[in-house]
C-alpha cells in the first residue's frame, strides 16, 4: 500500500462496493452462478469509476521468496480492499479465513465477504472485516 489512506476513505469506498454489489443483486436476484455476479459487478464496479483488480493472483512471500500458491482474490479494489464473492446457501468460517487471509497477504486493513444467495445482500448478505493495519489508520 503506498498511498496514505483513512478509515473515512475506506468506510466511503466500502459504502460504494455495497451499492455496486446491492445494485447487481437487486438486478440479477438470488440463485446465480458466483461467476455471474462475479462479471456483473465488474461491469457495476467499471460504470461507478471504481478502481480494482479482478482475479488477483495472491502470493506467498515466505523468506525472501514468492511462493504462488493457487489464492485468487475475486476483487482488489483500489490496492486496499479485499471483496470476496460468495453465491452460497450458507456461510462457513473457512469464507471468513479466506477473505482475512487476502488481507494478511496483501497488507491491507479491510475486506467484504459478499453473499448473492440471500434476499437482502445490505441486511444478511455482507460481511466486513478489519484487522490491525486498521487500528493504525488515520480517521480523516
Amino acid at each position: 500500500m503506498d498511498k496514505i489512506i483513512s478509515k473515512k476513505y475506506l468506510d466511503e469506498l466500502t459504502y460504494n462496493v455495497i451499492g455496486a454489489a446491492i445494485d447487481v443483486h437487486k438486478e440479477l436476484g438470488p440463485g446465480l452462478l458466483e461467476s455471474v455476479y462475479q462479471r456483473c459487478l465488474f461491469e457495476e464496479f467499471k460504470l461507478r469509476n471504481i478502481l480494482f483488480k479482478s482475479q488477483l493472483i495472491v502470493a506467498i512471500k515466505y523468506k525472501h521468496l514468492e511462493l504462488e500458491a493457487e489464492l485468487r482474490c475475486d476483487f482488489f479494489v483500489d490496492d486496499c480492499l479485499v471483496i470476496e464473492l460468495k453465491a452460497v446457501d450458507s456461510m462457513i468460517p473457512i469464507y471468513d479465513a479466506q477473505v482475512l487471509t487476502y488481507m494478511k497477504l496483501l497488507k491491507v486493513p479491510k475486506g467484504i465477504l459478499i453473499n448473492f444467495n440471500v434476499t437482502n445482500v445490505f441486511k444478511e448478505g455482507q460481511k466486513t472485516f478489519v484487522n490491525e493495519l486498521f487500528r493504525t489508520l488515520p480517521e480523516q
